[in-house]
């Protein structure tokens, strides 16, 4: 008998040692907004807004000036995140075809761990992701104002209120009321904002209809100096953003004004979003916008079309980021509720968007190139005790790291399948021997915005893209002396070595993560009589 103490004491002592190492397992939030352009957040650039939530992450954690994106386009990009797989690998190349439900993801695996998880917000696609303890996602882009959800055990639901604070209330009662103690837990905090068609919170278009924004020097680009993609692009913020939808001229002053619609989803995405509000919201709306309509009727019909790129800008700007300052707020509770229940030393919280977005720049709007508005994307990252607060990476890490990095973290073995690299040695400030250069491949063309098909080879210093399909035309960018992506020098002379090298390493790269030329062949039927549903 006294044998047996020595053995049972050891034994409890080596249970208790496995579940306090378990317990040390770092929790995750995963935050994720749509369309955040890295010119919205004020870490980045105070120029357009102030973000002190989001700001938090960076204060005290890191910020990366060089996070980009494989496919700049929303459900892609959702998907290479979930797989940690290239788009041509898991099968999501655009925002049409359904997303394979046999590919694992990294939820799936710490699920498996023994992590509870849960999801809340934007998914846009599918409707039962695998992996989740809870989930409630908005069915497709879903809406602003009263949207609908679909539950894990609720059926569908519809909530009223404001978007992006509903979906910051689920997260917090979900931590609050249903998070258990004893397990690591994986949240992801996904936002619809700022998706168009930008419709701000009653407390932020009050203030933010009155504001003037700054105009990018680029604004009026006439897109000299490169090839056709960018000449031929259908994102330009006067000709072809929508008059109701997007810049809430409402649809019975278009018809007496004479105005067009831009397409067909025009005045619908106004109804859609705009009439789905109740009386009350509705009375509070239009005495804001009901008076910015009076103004327009009465100057439209003298302005010129600078003056009405400029006016367009200004209405872009003013809801665009009236929808950013409502996710900063949810950020600041969320960072305040981790503060309040003692669960910031332990927790990793990640702060994203599905890729970047114009604010102008060149005259745009949208995503979809490889060049640097829609390519980069924001990344801030705080991990106490790992992360050094304040520190700046400016290496070439993308989406497609996500997976292996909450994985590697988490201490669950990562599939040999995946595409990524973990960021865990980057924020203990283990920067050699990570990838020199990213891999960019876009493939929805023809389609809404006429982006023309490409792929890609970005390094911190420059960047080489192929435009293929109906062309044959190759970009050369330097990064460092071309920051605004102005002039094409690819057959300047000078930089011949820059060419072949990039060249070289774009080759590497394509085989690397087996994406061959004849695979683009496969894709080119997808592409025919595509709509906006589903964008």
């Amino acid at each position: 008998m006294k044998t047996l103490i020595p053995i049972v004491l050891a034994i409890l002592l080596l249970a208790g040692c496995v579940q306090k190492e378990t317990q040390k397992r770092p929790n995750i939030i995963f935050m994720m907004s749509d369309d955040h352009a890295y010119q919205a957040i004020s870490a980045y650039s105070d120029k357009l807004i102030q973000t002190p939530g989001i700001d938090r992450l960076a204060d005290e954690g890191m910020l990366f000036t060089n996070a980009c994106v494989t496919n700049s386009i929303c459900a892609p990009s959702r998907a290479v995140i979930l797989t940690g797989k290239h788009s041509h690998i898991n099968g999501k190349i655009d925002n049409y075809f359904p997303f394979d439900t046999t590919q694992v993801t990294f939820p799936q695996l710490l699920h498996r761990a023994g992590y509870q998880t849960a999801m809340f917000g934007k998914l846009h696609f599918g409707n039962s992701p695998k992996g989740f303890d809870e989930f409630k996602i908005l069915p497709g882009q879903g809406v602003y104002y009263n949207p609908e959800f679909i539950t894990k055990t609720e059926g569908n639901i519809t909530i009223e209120g404001y978007v992006t604070d509903i979906i910051t209330d689920m997260a917090l009662n979900w931590l609050e009321n249903e998070r258990k103690e004893e397990e690591p837990f994986m949240l992801m905090y996904l936002h619809k904002a700022p998706h168009r068609e930008w419709l701000p919170a009653e407390r932020h278009y009050k203030t933010f209809t009155q504001k003037t924004f700054p105009e990018p020097e680029t604004l009026f680009d006439n897109y000299e100096g490169r090839g056709s993609a960018a000449k031929t692009a259908e994102m330009n913020l006067l000709t072809h953003m929508n008059w109701a939808g997007d810049s809430k001229i409402h649809p019975d002053l278009m018809d007496e004004l004479g105005i067009p619609e831009t397409c067909s989803w025009d005045k619908a995405a106004f109804n859609h979003q705009v009439g789905r509000q109740t009386p009350e919201q509705r009375a509070a709306w239009d005495k804001v916008y009901g008076p910015i309509n009076e103004d327009f009727k009465k100057n439209y019909k003298n302005m010129s079309d600078k003056e009405l790129m400029q006016w367009r800008y200004q209405r872009y700007m003013q809801d665009y980021l009236g929808t950013i300052a409502s996710v900063d707020e949810g950020v600041a509770r969320l960072l305040n509720y981790l503060d309040e229940n003692n669960l910031t030393d332990n927790t990793i919280v990640v702060y994203t968007s599905d890729q970047g977005f114009y604010l102008g720049e060149h005259g745009w709007f949208d995503k979809r190139f490889i060049y640097d508005q829609s390519f980069k994307t924001p990344l801030l990252v705080r991990w106490p005790n790992v992360i050094k607060p304040q520190s700046v990476n400016t290496q070439m890490v993308q989406n497609l790291d996500f997976a292996q990095t909450f994985l590697d973290a988490a201490g669950v073995e990562q599939p040999e399948d995946m595409q990524g690299e973990s960021l865990v040695p980057l924020f203990k400030g283990e920067n050699t021997g990570f990838r020199d250069a990213a891999y960019y491949h876009y493939y929805e063309y023809p389609s809404v915005h006429m982006v023309k098909r490409h792929y890609g080879v970005v390094t911190e210093d420059y960047k080489l893209a192929h435009f293929y399909y109906d062309v044959d035309e190759w970009e050369l960018y330097d990064r460092k002396k071309d920051v605004n992506e102005m002039t094409n020098v690819y057959n300047d002379p000078a930089y011949a070595d820059v060419v072949k090298d990039l060249k070289a390493k774009l080759t590497e790269l394509r085989v690397k993560y087996q994406d061959f030329e004849e695979l683009d062949s496969l894709y080119l039927h997808r592409f025919l009589n595509r709509t906006e549903e589903g964008h």
